[in-house]
């Protein structure tokens, strides 16, 4: 008996080392701000064939991922994978929400018990303190202390939703210097290698004359649209872009995030940051999580069939290139697990819609709020509304609850009545019933669930028809796109999966955003994070 103990062990010991030995020794998060799933191969006759056609090519592309919840938002998708769970759960429900305590609107990663670090700059207040789950960073570093995890973007909550509570560096642009920073929260002091980097690399150095990369027949996408925003300092959106000029002496650095030129300065920071923070030199994996912003900032201005996001993504395809030239030269080809994703899609610009006969157009928010508003009046004599963003309206609960007689369900019956008059919209969601009732067939009803939270979300969510969008003003015609909804043009997303293990396959079935994390948890012998609700791809796991 004892001898069959002994085996045991030492078989135990063998796997367990092998185990050990075949651990990656960095996973390496990509997220790609607004990326739709088509721009893979819309565009694909004109990427390297060492960027995204590599990954496509030697790696498992699951194509048909979608976001299981509403809405699709930047800081919800960044929290939701690698949280592994919808923002009924992690919380993090939109990118600003109205706090109903404060009465005010709230940043998701806003806050103001912390400070920049790196620069005296507002733009360093922030934390993932309003994140209410744990993260698979977060599991990382708890199981495994001396694990590295790092994590940046331009975007502060493209940065600090990914690292966690517990990174050991999350970095974000300023748009008050153009340096990188983090904040209190994080650090005490920027790492020296930062400061440094900022010293050298930045927006100044790096913002020049955006012109197209290739030749103008090369592009399937015309330069002259009426459908895209003109940038401030600019009589057109046509190329060239002149982003030193546009960025007037450092007043304007939203001029250097809206171009190509921000994305090389992110992969540089990445490869810096890998050199200098010892990634994937400890005994257990590191993580480092990219988020490429500007692809987003870009898509907001000029919309998915402009040059511009044509030529952004053929020029992330070559920074794309070039990050996986450095890890398999730093770590070898099977050093490393590599996922890109994207936080969200975009809806085509529903002017573009309009004059090419296609469904789609606006709710104008404030015309909307204005009627509302007077409504209330006219019915309880009394405003009995707080606020309306993001398609969610906040009532004011101490002022009905003050009028005898009146109750929450007669307020939110009545204000649903009203907007579901509009030809925008497509159906009024109350939360009170989202909170009621568990289970409702309603496709759409089940997508809002899991993007609510009792105490964060509004009392009604107005779901629009499909190609419409939410917009302040009536400024007909109007330029620029967004975000935000549960159709598949803002949930269908890439997710490609590469490096050691990775099988060359395509997987067709439905994958759900919320199954990132689990998949990852087995990558890095990981316990599921507390509220994880994802399930593990078992394709990308097997070897």
């Amino acid at each position: 008996m004892k001898y069959l103990i002994a085996f045991l062990l030492i078989l135990g010991s063998i796997l367990c080392g092998h185990s050990q030995k075949n651990k990656p020794k960095v996973v390496v998060g990509i997220v790609i701000d607004q990326m739709c799933y088509e721009y893979l191969y819309r565009f694909q006759n004109n990427y390297s064939k060492k960027g995204f056609k590599e990954i496509m090519k030697n790696g498992t592309n699951c194509r048909n991922v979608e976001y299981n919840y509403i809405p699709t938002y930047t800081g919800p998708g960044h929290a939701s994978i690698y949280a592994g769970t919808t923002p009924s759960n992690h919380g993090i429900i939109a990118n600003n929400w109205f706090e109903r305590e404060k009465n005010k609107l709230v940043n998701c990663v806003g806050d103001n018990s912390v400070h920049s670090i790196g620069a005296n700059s507002i733009y360093g207040n922030c934390s993932p303190h309003r994140l209410k789950s744990y993260t698979v960073t977060d599991q990382l570093k708890m199981t495994y202390p001396q694990s590295k995890v790092v994590s940046i973007s331009i975007k502060d909550r493209g940065a600090i939703l990914p690292g966690g509570h517990k990174s050991d560096g999350s970095y974000w642009f300023d748009y008050q210097t153009g340096k990188f920073i983090t904040s209190s929260y994080f650090k005490n002091d920027l790492p020296p290698w930062l400061i440094e980097f900022n010293k050298n690399k930045n927006c100044f150095t790096y913002a020049k004359t955006w012109s197209p990369i290739l030749e103008i027949d090369k592009y399937i996408s015309k330069d002259k649209s009426n459908y895209e925003v003109v940038i401030s300092g600019k009589m057109n959106a046509q190329f060239p872009y002149e982003i030193k000029k546009l960025m007037n002496n450092g007043t304007n650095l939203q001029a250097f995030t809206i171009s190509p030129f921000a994305n090389t300065l992110l992969t540089d920071l990445a490869i810096e940051a890998m050199q200098n923070e010892h990634i994937g030199k400890t005994n257990n994996t590191d993580m480092i999580c990219i988020s490429y912003s500007s692809t987003d900032i870009a898509g907001h201005a000029f919309g998915p069939y402009s040059r511009e996001i044509e030529d952004m993504y053929i020029r992330l395809d070559i920074e794309i290139s070039r990050l996986l030239k450095f890890l398999n030269k730093t770590y070898g080809k099977n050093g490393y697990v590599l996922f890109m994703t994207a936080d969200h899609g975009v809806v085509p610009v529903p002017q573009q819609l309009i004059d090419e006969k296609l469904p789609g157009g606006y709710l104008y928010v404030d015309s909307l709020l204005a009627e509302l508003k007077n409504e209330s009046f006219n019915f309880f004599n009394t405003d009995l509304i707080d606020n309306i963003i993001n398609l969610n309206l906040y009532l004011n609960h101490d002022r009905i609850d003050s009028i005898q007689g009146l109750n929450l369900n007669d307020v939110t019956g009545f204000f649903k009545k009203i907007i579901l008059k509009k030809m925008s919209v497509k159906n009024v969601i109350l939360g009170q019933d989202l909170t009621d009732n568990l289970i409702n067939e309603d496709k759409w009803i089940e997508l809002i669930r899991k993007g609510f939270d009792k105490k964060r979300s509004g009392d009604l969510i107005i779901m629009l028809e499909p190609g419409y969008l939410p917009e302040k003003l009536d400024l007909s015609p109007n330029q620029g796109t967004s975000h935000g909804s549960g159709y598949s043009y803002d949930t269908h997303v890439p997710l490609l999966w590469y490096g050691s293990g990775i099988k060359k396959q395509d997987l067709f079935y439905p994958i759900s955003i919320t199954d990132i994390a689990p998949t990852l948890t087995h990558f890095l012998n990981l316990q599921r994070t507390g509220a994880m609700t994802g399930k593990p791809i078992i394709d990308v796991l097997n070897k």
